[in-house]
């Protein structure tokens, strides 16, 4: 039998957009809360959800924007993340997710490369001062009308809109929106819930990859609103349910798994707090009684390493999602048995893919959930190939390739990679796994270097390009190493000219602000030389294994 398994045709796929989907909820729970931001204090239920949306969706039509544009938004979890999420759903307008750990340079690829015509923003965030950041990329907005922005390096950008009580000059207060709309503006968002089409493009969310600059993956309505669903129902989520959302919104494990897929079952969305935080996010599944929490491995194994851990009530939790990277088989059984979760579900997926293609259920056995990542999800394809494009027999190792709603439009005007990723409709997702006689998937290691640390997909070819832009690099290598809180830590072996003085410090240094903190090799070693084959190309695995010895890691036991 050869490794190639089809998801159950039931229940049919949603066809309905994701702002059909807020009205329906809105009719059918009504004052049910939809969402509890904990930090904020905000509490909305699913009618109000859908009011504002409505009304902040035609704010933004009253601006000029129009259905197609593309608005990035840039914060951490925040009730206005997730109400930009939906008015830009009901307005037609694509939503371009930005990672809130991106610097300048970053950030000007990002908004340039898919033409965005607005981008909406915290004023700040840890050591982002956001605010700060796009006046220093844009400093024409001092001097335009808001709305207005005619920026020498952000050619497409119009529009700031900021959420924080005072706005500098040149910003629109997102507060101001809602009340912007006219008649006609209100009576466009009505007439566009029956217009817009379930596989018009939605979101944009930036993948890096090992040839190069981040790419877009977009995604459409029909893509993430079924996914969220059928996500949902391997929980086994309905109205009583409350889901910890400790994990990024600018992800699909947030945006997708979580508000998605509560929105999909009338399910409550809770954010402990605007990032991870161990205490905060144990504090919001006792205060708020979750009955479900999301995490990557490390959020768990920080959360089970709390002092005070004992002293929370788990009593409401039941189930939940790990996923982001590979689950240590020890920290699964741990939370099982510590955390109240007996029926945790283990998701694998990619950005491409919406996210999710295979899930564990509820039933699933504690010995399936641990070692796996379940099954296919229904109405998707995945099938297992060699180098040849050949699927091979149950048990054997090969690509991981994935087929069926799920699968994203393609790269933002990139048709070249594209074609690379998406052939005959198949998404090649690059990582090595097997499928049993059963039908579990197992993910047993990459085939292209990204790195994953701590959830986040790292490409050292990304990072490679940015450190070539140092004068001292004559030639540098980035890969990863094991380690024990993250999973994966990178390393780069850099080749510099003769007489340099440059130190690892200077090059972390040289990174600080211009790339996201996570991007920044942890480890950095002055080389003469690489490893290469017969043919000039280097040998990562080389190095890997050197830096493991060097450095006395040891690889990390995952499921």
């Amino acid at each position: 039998m050869s490794s190639h398994v089809t998801g159950a045709n039931t229940p049919p796929l949603l066809a309905e957009t994701i702002g059909q989907a807020l009205a329906a909820a809105a009719n059918r729970y009504g004052d049910h809360e939809a969402l509890v931001s904990v930090q904020q204090g905000v509490r909305l239920s699913y009618r109000q959800l859908n009011d504002q949306a409505e009304a902040i969706g035609a704010g933004l039509l009253a601006l000029g924007l129009k259905p197609g544009d593309r608005v990035g938004i840039w914060a951490p979890n925040c009730t206005e993340w997730t109400l930009t999420q939906f008015a830009t759903a009901k307005a037609g307008l694509v939503l371009v997710n930005i990672n809130p750990a991106y610097r300048l340079y970053e950030l000007e690829y990002a908004l340039n490369k898919v033409e965005c015509r607005a981008l909406m923003l915290a004023e700040s965030f840890k050591t982002s001062q956001y605010f700060d950041m796009i006046q220093s990329l844009a400093p024409e907005l001092g001097q335009c009308k808001p709305g207005k922005l005619k920026s020498e390096k952000l050619p497409h950008l119009e529009m700031v809109i900021g959420f924080a009580e005072t706005i500098p000059a040149g910003f629109i207060d997102f507060a101001s929106l809602a009340g912007r709309a006219s008649d006609a503006d209100k009576q466009r968002i009505a007439k566009l819930a029956t217009e817009l089409d379930v596989h018009d493009p939605i979101n944009i969310q930036f993948t890096s990859g090992t040839t190069g600059s981040p790419k877009g993956a977009t995604l459409t309505h029909h893509n993430i609103l079924n996914n969220g669903f059928f996500v949902g129902e391997a929980m086994r989520l309905d109205a009583q349910d409350r889901v910890g959302i400790p994990v990024p919104l600018y992800h699909c494990f947030g945006m997708v798994m979580g508000n998605l897929g509560c929105l999909t079952h009338g399910s409550t969305m809770v954010y402990p707090g605007p990032a991870f935080d161990p205490v905060e996010a144990l504090t919001a599944v006792q205060d708020e009684r979750c009955t479900a929490l999301y995490g990557v491995p490390t959020m768990f194994v920080a959360e089970l390493s709390v002092p005070e851990f004992d002293t929370f009530d788990f009593s409401s939790l039941r189930t939940g999602i790990m996923a982001g990277s590979p689950c240590p088989i020890e920290v699964m059984k741990r939370v099982i048995a510590e955390m109240n979760m007996s029926e945790i579900t283990i998701a694998y997926g990619m950005t491409e893919t919406s996210p999710v293609s295979f899930q564990s259920s509820t039933t699933d056995s504690i010995e399936r959930r641990v070692s796996t990542v379940g099954r296919v999800l229904p109405h998707i394809e995945v099938k297992i190939v060699d180098e040849n494009g050949n699927t091979v027999p149950y048990g054997e190792k090969g690509e991981i390739c994935t087929k069926g709603y799920s699968v994203m439009r393609g790269y933002w005007n990139d048709p070249e990679r594209t074609a690379e990723a998406l052939i005959t409709g198949w998404m090649h997702t690059g990582d090595l796994g097997t499928i049993d006689a059963e039908g579990y998937g197992n993910i047993v290691g990459r085939v292209k270097d990204m790195v994953i640390r701590g959830g986040e997909n790292l490409y050292p070819r990304e990072i490679e390009e940015f450190l070539y832009t140092h004068d001292d690099v004559v030639e540098v290598a980035v890969f990863g190493v094991p380690d024990e809180k993250y999973g994966e830590e990178l390393c780069a072996w850099v080749q510099k000219p003769k007489g340099s003085s440059l130190t690892a410090d200077d090059l972390k240094t040289y990174c600080n602000g211009q790339i996201a903190h996570f991007k920044v090799p942890r480890y950095i070693k002055f080389v003469d030389e690489f490893p290469m084959t017969v043919t000039g190309k280097i040998q990562k695995f080389q190095m890997r294994d050197a830096m493991v010895e060097e450095l006395g890691l040891a690889e990390q036991e995952t499921a």
